[in-house]
């Protein structure tokens, strides 16, 4: 089964390497940088927002699933990006190209700001509506419908994988997990909102893992990719603190809240554990410990 990864050497991208390596797939990841350590997939280099990359890149390779995660994601930025508009369009061009190579599959990363959040309950991926509120969701769910919509028309099986809330080693610094956990292990001052918004978040390696098991599942339309476990942002921050030896240095309401948080998004994840079968394991304590250590480490410090 050949398998294209898109986005590959990117914060999630990275972490669906190694299970799909480990599924016995013959995978070939694609980004603009090849790493040092292929970690035995098949890398090459390209740019998407190129259709003719893209189409000379299908071409060659002629997978029978793509999983598709490259879009921009540059922190603080991706929101309002007008690039959104241009992963519109490279992400129609590779459907398109995938298509008349023969691919049989189509997966792809939505987010879990599509939904129009519950003031209680969880979101749901069949039930519980949608709704638009920056450029990126907005891009990302009109994908999806367009997505859909010529996949079934060409017989191609397609599905969409929702993205709650990630952190891990080798997270964009500036995010809120990585940024407490920076401060907390050089023993500065880690400032915060009050954090009083609930938050579903989930190890970028359960999340890897769960894209894998979806992109190699039958498993049609949008999948939660979360952990169905709420906790507050304030409390994770603490726990942080406690973790790191040092919850002296966090200073929980030093930095205004947000404008307009959405005070609660938690995932239903029935579809991920019943029909894709994967359940993710990585306890929220071992999680943030795996973070700390990156931070503490030469690699984090560099």
């Amino acid at each position: 089964m050949r398998v294209l990864l898109t986005g590959a050497s990117g914060f999630v991208g990275r972490a669906a390497i190694a299970p799909l390596v480990a599924s016995g797939c013959d995978l070939h990841a694609v980004s603009r940088r090849a790493p040092a350590d292929g970690q035995g997939a098949h890398w090459h280099r390209a740019d998407l927002l190129k259709a003719d990359e893209t189409r000379a890149l299908i071409a060659e390779l002629r997978p029978e699933i793509v999983l598709h995660l490259a879009w921009c994601v540059e922190h603080g930025r991706f929101w309002t990006d007008p690039a959104n508009l241009d992963w519109i369009a490279a992400t129609m061009t590779l459907a398109r190209a995938a298509a008349q190579a023969g691919a049989s599959r189509f997966v792809a990363a939505g987010t879990c700001y599509e939904y129009d959040w519950p003031e209680a309950g969880d979101c749901n991926e069949r039930d519980t509506p949608l709704a638009g509120h920056t450029l990126y969701d907005t891009s990302k769910d009109a994908t999806r419908r367009v997505l859909e919509a010529f996949c079934a028309d060409r017989a191609m099986s397609f599905a969409w994988a929702r993205l709650f809330f990630l952190y891990g080693p080798g997270e964009a610094q500036a995010r809120l997990v990585a940024s407490l956990a920076r401060a907390l292990t050089r023993e500065e001052e880690a400032p915060m909102s009050r954090g009083l918004a609930i938050r579903d978040f989930i190890d970028v390696r359960d999340a890897g893992a769960a894209l894998s098991a979806l992109a190699l599942s039958q498993v049609t339309g949008p999948v939660n990719i979360g952990t169905g476990k709420e906790i507050g942002v304030a409390e994770l921050a603490l726990k942080l603190g406690e973790l790191s030896g040092r919850p002296d240095l966090v200073r929980l309401g030093a930095l205004p809240d947000r404008i307009g948080e959405p005070p609660r998004i938690v995932a239903d994840i029935g579809r991920l554990r019943s029909e894709v079968g994967y359940s993710p394991s990585t306890t929220l304590e071992s999680g943030l410990r795996n973070v700390l250590d990156f931070w503490a480490s030469d690699v984090g410090k560099s």
